[in-house]
């Protein structure tokens, strides 16, 4: 087992994914309006399989897709953090930030907090000299973060190879942020 790393931030603690993440990660998970930019809703048992992926490479690496509650009372909301990519992208080996949250913890600077900080970590921490992220091209709310972070959109995008050709949500949005530039801006957490 890898040395843990756990984030807190002013409002958020990203941690390791506990037994009782389960159940609210099943339903934001089965949330229509949370899955929209994913092929399908997650039954409970995928979530569930997700779960403890997510927690096994925390668990292997140290790092990964933390389970992110709130500080204030200790509500499980969702995750935030880095990942490898299962999936052989075009422009692997690579790094994304992500973040999933529960719709009621939406339009609150939760999902930027918590990846100002993930990068701060993926830099500083790991070491890393790019982080990636990417989402299908109608999702504006996750590319409005992606570009809270000091990301940049590459003009080329890609066809996600997890998806059939055809589907209409195949054709996603690809953004990078370099270390000199984070280390050049305004983006970490003060």
């Amino acid at each position: 087992m890898a040395n843990l790393i756990e984030i807190e931030t002013a409002r958020l603690r990203l941690r390791q994914w506990r037994d009782a993440d389960d159940a609210p990660f099943a339903a934001l998970n089965a949330d229509a309006e949370v899955m929209r930019y994913f092929p399908a809703p997650l039954s409970r048992a995928e979530s569930d399989g997700l779960a403890a992926r997510c927690r096994e490479k925390i668990d292997r690496l140290g790092w990964g897709f933390w389970a992110c509650e709130r500080k204030a009372d200790g509500t499980f909301i969702g995750f935030v953090g880095l990942n490898v990519p299962a999936a052989a992208l075009p422009f692997s080996p690579c790094v994304e930030i992500g973040w999933r949250l529960a719709r009621e913890a939406w339009g609150q600077g939760f999902a930027t907090e918590g990846a100002r900080s993930a990068l701060a970590v993926g830099f500083g921490q790991l070491g890393l000299e790019e982080i990636v992220s990417f989402t299908a091209l109608g999702n504006q709310r996750s590319r409005a973060v992606m570009e809270r972070l000091g990301m940049h959109e590459d003009a080329l995008g890609f066809e996600h190879p997890a998806l059939p050709e055809g589907h209409p949500l195949r054709r996603h949005r690809l953004y990078r942020l370099p270390r000199a530039d984070w280390e050049a801006g305004a983006h970490r957490p003060g």
